[in-house]
């Protein structure tokens, strides 16, 4: 949990920077104040809010996650690998909530930085692990591809991405993963029917917290 908060005091900012329409540039300033970030790594290395006003990626929540990983998962090896893994995935969760858009650097950050040393701990379940995220990059861009457009292509490499690096843990945990993303997106989208506020849901956030339950729950 110590690891989650120091980490996560350094998200704000950068979450607050990255969450702005697609095609757009990162933030150059603070929309409140318009303070203009500095320049270079001192723009976005910085703990606490992200400028003004007060971040959208508590310190609590990495810290929640790393508590639940580092409690469930017990001294594995894999351990800080997932750790390491978790501050893209709370940074894609804040980002998609903001705007709807889960940047292809850092799913792609996500899936080599975690991928990259799962593989060398368990070189037998490579080729698993590409299969399960194959399978699932196919199966959600098949969807993204119906009218309608229930997924965007940011939700099909997050969903591959995540496939694979569950993939390391075995079948059970990819199903567990995928199948908690659903049931997590689907309580969403029916308690916003019920209110009548029906409009566009996020996916990335159900993925990673299905991602969560399926490396915890198996």
């Amino acid at each position: 949990m110590l690891f989650g908060a120091a980490a996560g005091a350094f998200l704000p900012r950068v979450a607050y920077r990255l969450t702005v329409p697609f095609g757009e540039p990162a933030r150059p300033a603070c929309a409140r104040c318009d303070r203009p970030f500095p320049p270079g790594a001192a723009g976005w290395i910085h703990a606490g809010p992200a400028c003004c006003r007060g971040g959208i990626v508590p310190a609590g929540t990495l810290s929640l996650v790393g508590g639940l990983l580092a409690v469930l998962l017990g001294p594995v090896p894999q351990l800080p690998v997932h750790l390491l893994a978790a501050i893209p995935g709370v940074l894609l969760a804040a980002i998609d909530l903001g705007c709807l858009r889960l940047p292809d650097k850092l799913v792609g950050t996500l899936a080599l930085g975690a991928g990259t040393p799962l593989a060398l701990l368990a070189p037998g379940r490579i080729g698993p692990a590409l299969a399960a995220g194959a399978l699932a990059g196919a199966g959600y861009l098949a969807i993204a591809m119906l009218p309608g457009r229930g997924l965007g292509l940011g939700d099909v490499k997050l969903g591959a991405a995540l496939a694979f690096l569950l993939g390391f843990a075995g079948w059970p945990a990819v199903a567990v993963g995928l199948g908690t993303a659903h049931l997590l997106n689907g309580a969403v989208a029916t308690w916003l029917l019920v209110r009548r506020r029906a409009r566009p849901i996020p996916f990335g956030p159900a993925l990673l917290a299905g991602a969560l339950a399926g490396l915890t729950a198996v």
